[in-house]
């Protein structure tokens, strides 16, 4: 999305400084970053009967299953995204 810094709409937005920063001036013309979400292969759709039923389950498929539980994945995988340590590289010597 481009934005029009000279837009009086967007300008009153920004505080009337109608002038790029320096840090803004960075950004522009960089191309857009899209992640595409994986899908899974399958979705199932399991009904248990009992507490005792989806303790069973857990204990089968080797993962925490509560009443609350609304997905998981097999094999385990996160939900949420593991933030992994940058690695630096350089051609330096």
């Amino acid at each position: 999305m481009k934005f029009n810094m000279n837009n009086e709409e967007n300008i009153s937005l920004f505080g009337g400084d109608s002038e790029v920063s320096l840090q803004d001036q960075e950004w522009l013309d960089m191309p857009e970053f899209i992640q595409n979400k994986k899908e899974p292969f399958a979705k199932i759709i399991i009904r248990v009967e009992s507490q005792q039923d989806l303790d069973e389950l857990a204990k089968r498929i080797s993962q925490p299953l509560t009443p609350k539980t609304k997905s998981a994945w097999f094999p385990f995988k996160s939900h949420f995204r593991e933030c992994k340590q940058p690695e630096w590289s350089s051609d330096e010597s």
